[in-house]
């Protein structure tokens, strides 16, 4: 896969490099073979860190991950530091499994899902070397700090049937220099989401990703069966949103994706990161326009409730689709006759979703400005606090308020 990506670009130089030392081993019982997968530009003050805490990597007991369960591939794309060299010789002081991709990309392709795509494609290579068929490849940010047990949590997702999963991601200290008004709203907005994420895990249930979840989508912290990387395609290339874009094409593909709460990693508060469109830009963006609209995922309660509502029932439809017609669903749905059709030949639950959700103006994303917060959590509040008093059976909807009409 590596090499693949290799011959798409016309110049550039590459350096393969093994560092591996051996390291004293205490049982452990994580037995499934991975490859951490780290995009690398010009991180040299940062990337000890990650390293050091890729080494001190701990099973659930708090014994040490044996090293010969994991590599790390460290692919420093388009540096002018020394974060290549940096990287083997951490790899031999903390006697890690460690392999350094260097590499110049062309102008136009040196972005953060190119990046990050080699690397992973990387990782796949050296499971393919190891002919490590149920492989796992995880993937994390040289300005990040994985917490002790981020490869052992993540395994343990993935043994319970996970195809990929995705972890929670806070600020460092550097954070703690963002304005003031940049920490309320940022308190407000992980507060909205909170309540927006247990509606749609109590809305529409989801057997492997059950509440409590997050719903965090971010490089910082990726885990992937090496069979559900390759059987999608591998992690889009686009120069932007790369980590989202791969879970919205697992999503098409009825991938099982587990939002887990208890896979952590520590990030860099820093408004002046290397990916163009990543958190600092985003931090940056928000320091300077207070007013910017939030993510599109923090969309109003109403529209948020709509979505669960119908994603629900077409759930429902999808396994009777032999008793319904395209009529049927067309009625239950609101769609129009060519978009039910359409949903009701797709192949994958997926694939139908993404149909009624790209056809239905009713479902049409509209951000959200800051200001509107403080009233679409309480609404959010209201409807989850009848939902945690009765419930919600197979055929019946929460209500936002009566007299708001959806």
């Amino acid at each position: 896969m590596f090499r693949e990506i290799s011959r798409g670009n016309d110049s550039f130089t590459t350096a393969f490099d093994l560092a591996f030392a051996p390291a004293d081993r205490a049982s452990t019982d994580l037995a499934v073979r991975c490859v951490v997968a780290i995009p690398v530009r010009n991180e040299a003050d940062r990337l000890p860190a990650c390293l050091a805490a890729l080494a001190d990597q701990r099973d659930r007991l708090g014994r040490r991950v044996e090293r010969d369960v994991f590599g790390i591939i460290v692919f420093a794309n388009n540096c002018t530091d020394d974060s290549g060299s940096l990287a083997r010789a951490l790899g031999n002081e903390l006697s890690l499994p460690l392999r350094v991709v260097e590499i110049s990309l062309m102008p136009g392709a040196a972005h953060a899902g190119n990046a990050r795509r080699g690397a992973m494609d990387a990782a796949l290579d050296w499971l393919a070397e190891d002919s490590a068929t149920d492989g796992v490849i995880l993937t994390t940010d040289a300005d990040s700090r994985v917490s002790p047990d981020w490869i052992a949590s993540n395994l343990q997702a993935i043994h319970a049937g996970a195809d990929l999963v995705l972890g929670q991601v806070r600020l460092d200290e550097d954070g703690d220099l963002l304005p003031e008004a940049l920490h309320r709203r940022g308190q407000l907005e992980s507060e909205y989401e909170a309540l927006l994420t247990e509606l749609n895990a109590r809305v529409d249930p989801l057997a492997y990703d059950p509440w409590p979840r997050h719903a965090t989508i971010s490089g910082a912290s990726i885990a992937i069966t090496r069979k559900i990387y390759e059987e999608v395609g591998g992690l889009p290339r686009v120069s932007l949103g790369e980590d989202k874009a791969l879970v919205a094409a697992l999503m098409r593909f009825d991938a099982k994706i587990r939002h887990a709460p208890d896979v952590l990693v520590t990030t860099s508060g820093r408004c002046d990161g290397r990916a163009p469109g990543g958190v600092a830009d985003t931090l940056r963006l928000r320091s300077d326009d207070p007013e910017a609209f939030c993510d599109e995922a923090l969309e109003p309660f109403r529209i948020a409730l709509r979505r669960a509502q119908w994603r629900r029932r077409l759930r429902q439809l999808w396994s009777a689709s032999d008793l319904a017609g395209d009529e049927a669903w067309a009625r239950a749905l609101q769609i129009s006759d060519s978009c039910a059709r359409r949903a009701h030949e797709a192949l994958t639950f997926g694939a139908a979703w993404s149909e009624i959700e790209h056809d239905s103006p009713r479902l049409a994303r509209r951000l959200l400005p800051p200001a509107e917060l403080p009233g679409q959590i309480k609404l959010a509040r209201q409807a989850l606090d009848r939902l945690r008093k009765v419930g919600l059976s197979p055929c019946e909807d929460v209500q936002a308020e009566p007299a708001m009409p959806l």
